[in-house]
């Protein structure tokens, strides 16, 4: 199957800052794609070099086949960071006006806007000013302006701001639809729960290098052993190796140091008088609990993550 996005060996600077060095990554027909990474890793510039909004210093980017152009850029839905919706323009005729941007007619623009909001629960507002509308709503409307064009490439970033669970479930649906119709789905998120449940595979940007790629679930391998649940009483922090501790339906979990094992733990544990343990055991290494210790570390994991 051919890649619709193959970013090689992409690198940008800014200055002296080099915001990006030597990104490369595929993303395919019928994926959700996650790209990850702290803030200021260099992810939004990765996704505006990869839709030709800046030039790389080094490497390329082929869409569709081929280089960028401006029918190429119809057939793509972008949800940017920053959000960007007309306030003092009425609803329908503003999502209207980006549809035919995109090289939409306007009578069918309309047509599948009216099916959008109907769907979202957003048809009664259709003529509302956009600054009326809730933060939620704002969301929703951009979701809409994103995929209003039934693009073949959607681009995503932080898609379930402002969202209530039950919107939240409402966006995961549609985008789990829209790759069952193949389209190439890139989101970039720090609710690592969220990419957990939708993404195929992903890449980990850190500092604008590339430190894990592939699939989901072989990079859950690869760390297994980078953490335990217990349960029990007494204090179960500032134990050494441990980087993150956090308390879920009354469990304790601990994210480990790369190379410090479960044994560890439990032999700094056992040597304490103040704790009371009921269970303890190697548990299998969230997204979250890899984002803490590659991130928290600058772990030099590309070479053996390009493996994956």
């Amino acid at each position: 199957m051919n890649a619709t996005v193959s970013v090689s060996h992409l690198t940008k600077s800014f200055g002296r800052f080099l915001a990006v060095k030597d990104v490369s990554f595929d993303v395919y027909p019928g994926e959700i794609f996650g790209l990850l990474g702290p803030n200021g890793a260099g992810k939004t510039t990765s996704i505006r070099m990869m839709l030709d909004i800046f030039k790389p210093d080094a490497g390329s980017v082929t869409i569709f086949g081929g280089e960028m152009t401006e029918a190429k850029k119809n057939r793509i839905g972008y949800l940017p960071e920053e959000r960007g919706l007309y306030q003092d323009l009425k609803l329908e005729p503003t999502l209207v006006y980006l549809a035919t941007l995109k090289g939409m007619d306007e009578s069918e623009a309309r047509r599948r806007i009216a099916d959008w909001l109907k769907r979202l629960d957003l048809y009664e507002h259709r003529a509302k000013k956009v600054q009326e509308l809730s933060r939620g709503m704002h969301q929703k409307v951009q979701i809409v302006s994103t995929l209003v064009h039934d693009p073949d490439l959607i681009v995503i970033d932080e898609p379930f701001a402002g969202l209530d669970p039950v919107n939240t479930r409402l966006i995961k649906d549609i985008f789990e639809e829209q790759r069952e119709a193949g389209k190439a789905i890139v989101m970039s998120t720090h609710q690592m729960f969220q990419v957990e449940a939708l993404c195929n595979r992903i890449v980990l940007i850190d500092k604008g290098v590339a430190v894990l790629y592939g699939e989901v679930g072989e990079i859950k391998r690869q760390f297994a052993g980078n953490a335990v649940t217990l349960e029990g009483q007494g204090d179960f922090e500032h134990l050494p190796g441990v980087l993150e501790v956090r308390r879920d339906n009354g469990a304790w979990h601990l994210a480990l140091e790369t190379g410090v094992s479960a044994q560890d733990v439990l032999r700094a544990l056992a040597r304490r008088d103040d704790v009371k343990i009921k269970r303890f055991e190697v548990a299998e290494p969230s997204l979250d609990d890899i984002f803490i210790s590659v991130v928290s570390e600058g772990r030099p994991a590309e070479e053996e993550a390009r493996g994956a």
